[in-house]
């Protein structure tokens, strides 16, 4: 999976962490990817772009990347980390689920 951040992703974080500036760009770019990689590595491949769980983990995580506090990221994000692991899951005919 492209682990690439495209240059919308990144003013979509930016957006969001109210940047005005483009001074950071590198650095913000750089974290956004360790944090998708890191992500992707514990809950699955998925789209970025098209996955918005997935990318509201992925700013969360880069939030705490960037206020060096990325080690209190997986304790307070747990329970969104493994519904999008769960959610990644490939569907099989014949589920538990389905039979209930």
């Amino acid at each position: 999976m492209e682990t690439s951040i495209t240059p919308e992703i990144l003013e979509e974080f930016k957006e969001r962490m109210h940047f005005t500036h483009n001074s950071e760009d590198s650095n913000l770019k750089r974290l956004l990817s360790f944090s998708y990689t890191r992500i992707q590595n514990s809950c699955g491949p998925f789209d970025i772009s098209l996955n918005q769980s997935g990318k509201e983990i992925v700013f969360e995580r880069t939030r705490y990347a960037y206020n060096d506090a990325v080690e209190y990221f997986e304790d307070n994000f747990i329970s969104e980390i493994n519904a999008l692991a769960l959610s990644l899951l490939p569907n099989e005919e014949g589920d538990a689920d389905e039979e209930v």
